[in-house]
């Protein structure tokens, strides 16, 4: 049986906890525009889809206040909201054993290249992966879809049945979908069992060891 042989990994919820950083600087680009949340748990939904998104669907932010949002969510993220961050256990072991076994490993993350750039560099991570990509400060290739489909069309020496997603949340595995490869859902990050069971992936995993043991394993079709 083939195994994957390019593994696409989602950066927030997949390979770190982002939680402290994210939901704080949501929390502050909020006050800014005069809306108070003080309970963090509350803005988790702001962990995994684009902030575009997130701001429009859950504040009925328009156009200009999502931009300006976004532009205060950044002012604190890039000066100490990335660092508040914390790799999900036994995640350098599982990077370090998939490469040594020969696959080859991208980020797919909706998190603007640049940041993801420099999470992975900080966490020393980044020496797994032969490709990072994100989408654009300027908001274009935001949607899950649109950056797999940009990594596909760089390893076009690749079949389809060569490529696997991991991520926590339904944009990961409706992206794969959409793009017609295999995907793994992961309940240990911030996507339910019951949001990523409806999205239909191809499996599902709620650790790790789980995702390392079909990763290293065969393809089961």
């Amino acid at each position: 049986m083939d195994k994957y042989k390019v593994i696409l990994f989602d950066l927030d919820g997949t390979l770190s906890d982002p939680k402290v950083g994210i939901t704080k600087s949501v929390q502050y680009a909020l006050h800014k525009m005069d809306i108070v949340e003080p309970d963090i748990d509350k803005l988790e939904c702001f962990i995994g889809p684009p902030l575009q998104m997130s701001f429009a669907e859950y504040y009925n932010f328009d156009e200009t206040n999502t931009q300006r949002a976004i532009d205060l969510y950044r002012e604190r993220f890039k000066e100490k909201g990335m660092f508040e961050n914390e790799l999900y256990s036994n995640i350098p072991f599982l990077l370090k054993s998939l490469k040594e076994q020969g696959f080859t490993l991208v980020v797919a993350t909706s998190k603007p290249t640049v940041f993801a750039e420099q999470i992975l560099k900080h966490f020393n991570i980044d020496q797994y992966f032969e490709l990072i990509v994100g989408s654009n400060l300027d908001g274009t290739r935001a949607s899950k879809t649109e950056i797999i489909q940009y990594i596909l069309e760089k390893y076009t020496e690749h079949k389809l049945g060569d490529f696997i997603m991991i991520g926590d949340r339904k944009h990961d595995i409706i992206g794969a979908i959409n793009t017609g490869i295999d995907s793994i859902g992961v309940t240990y990050g911030y996507g339910s069992f019951e949001e990523l069971s409806h999205s239909n992936p191809t499996y599902i995993v709620k650790s790790v060891n789980q995702l390392k043991d079909i990763l290293m394993g065969s393809k089961v079709k």
